[in-house]
Formats: C-alpha cells, sequence, structure tokens
C-alpha cells in the first residue's frame, strides 16, 4: 500500500513540474516550419501581442566594423500561445533570431538582431520584417538606424 501511495505521490510532482515548465515556456518544443504556418492561417488560433520596446530604435553612431545587437522585447496579451512562424532581414548585413517556441499567454520574449557595420559607412536604416500568428495583422516591422563612422 506504501508503495502505491509513493507512486502516485511521484507521479503528481512529476506532473507539476512538468505544468510549471510549460506555464514559464520551460519545456515548450520548438515548432515545425509547417505548423508555423498552419497557425498563421487558422484564425481560430490568432493572439495579440504588445512590443514593450519602441519598434524603431536608433542605435547612434558606432565604428565600422563593429557588430551591434538591437532587441525588441514583446509581450503575448492575447489568449493562445503566439507563434512566431518568420522573423526575415532586409538585407545580408541584418541577421535576426527568434524564439522557436511558442510564447504562453501572459509571457514575454524578444526578437534580436545583429547588424554587421563592416563597409556600411553613413547612415544606415535597416528593418526586420517578423510573421506571427496575431490580430488584427500578421506581419509586424521592425526598424533601427545607425550611422557607421570611419
Amino acid at each position: 500500500m506504501k508503495n502505491v501511495f509513493l507512486t502516485l505521490f511521484i507521479v503528481a510532482a512529476v506532473a507539476s513540474c512538468n505544468e510549471a515548465d510549460t506555464k514559464t515556456g520551460g519545456t515548450e518544443k520548438a515548432l515545425t516550419q509547417e505548423e508555423k504556418n498552419k497557425a498563421i492561417k487558422d484564425s481560430a488560433s490568432f493572439t495579440s501581442l504588445e512590443w514593450l520596446d519602441s519598434t524603431f530604435q536608433d542605435l547612434g553612431k558606432v565604428k565600422e566594423g563593429r557588430v551591434v545587437e538591437v532587441s525588441y522585447r514583446f509581450k503575448n496579451t492575447g489568449k493562445h500561445p503566439l507563434i512566431i512562424a518568420d522573423v526575415t532581414a532586409g538585407c545580408g548585413c541584418t541577421t535576426p533570431d527568434k524564439p522557436q517556441a511558442p510564447i504562453m499567454p501572459g509571457e514575454e520574449s524578444m526578437i534580436k538582431a545583429k547588424f554587421d557595420s563592416k563597409g556600411r559607412t553613413g547612415e544606415n536604416q535597416k528593418s526586420v520584417y517578423v510573421t506571427a500568428n496575431t490580430v488584427p495583422v500578421n506581419n509586424h516591422t521592425l526598424s533601427f538606424r545607425v550611422e557607421v563612422t570611419n
């Protein structure tokens, strides 16, 4: 009888840990591109997001050759998991990075991008394009400005 109660206790403890990890994004698995594309088309799974940082950032002046990182924080303000299906940059000098796992309702995350200033002297205005299962629009544009000096 003790073994039955011990087994039930262990199962309950493991289940509660897994539930807590899921709420904080700890055990969320990355979705396949097919799953992401499906979520973008399924209006029943649409959610909303709030950009916690400005969608435009002025990075000021940097020396040529330096790699600069910019980040944009956001929060899932809807009732469904937020799925970032795609993040692309307007040119090859900017490399975006996105969350792979869904962002649960109420959670925050960020999109980062690295700008390589090598050979880019002068003023640069770059954009990062985000596709997500959001309403009222699926597409979001993030941008930044940086002046590259010699």
